[in-house]
């Protein structure tokens, strides 16, 4: 790809990396610098690239961008996060506080990708990539991962209803 070429196809894609850079780290000031960093890596390999240059500059912004969340804050305690559907009532609300608890008690990887796959919306290749597993791997993490928050969320429940009556 020549520079002309490269130039152009960046200027027409650097709109959609900003919007992929924020839509992860919320910061449009960490966004602009992950996007530079971005551009520059592109910039480096433009003699080999080909056009064209969106899919690999938005898969290399968001990883640029996972990475950048990696180091900030490796995670933010999912019982934190605020609940903000208002169609949900007071009871609806304590049981997913409940489960998010549960949740948080599960092993590390266990907990990374519920988060991921049900928080976040990310695809199970994406998450393979991020986890370095294999997808399979990672579909049956999540499925025992799922299946130990209902057997915990069901044993918890057990033991309240015995405890009311």
């Amino acid at each position: 790809m020549s520079e002309a070429e490269f130039k152009q196809e960046a200027a027409c894609e650097r709109i959609k990396m900003l919007a992929t850079a924020v839509r992860y780290v919320r910061d449009s000031d960490a966004a602009e610098d992950i996007v530079q960093d971005a551009l520059l890596r592109l910039w480096q390999m433009h003699p080999r690239l080909n056009l064209p240059i969106g899919p690999i500059a938005m898969v290399l912004t968001r990883n640029l961008a996972i990475d950048y969340l990696r180091r900030q804050h490796p995670h933010e305690p999912v019982e934190l996060l605020p609940l903000t559907d208002e169609s949900i009532d007071e009871a609806g609300q304590e049981r997913i506080r409940h489960v998010l608890a549960i949740v948080s008690a599960l092993p590390t990887l266990q907990q990374t990708i519920i988060r991921l796959r049900h928080i976040e919306g990310m695809e199970f290749r994406d998450i393979a990539l991020l986890t370095g597993s294999s997808e399979a791997a990672v579909r049956q993490a999540l499925s025992r991962a799922r299946r130990e928050v209902l057997k915990r969320y069901n044993n918890e429940e057990r033991r309240s209803k015995k405890a009311h009556q």
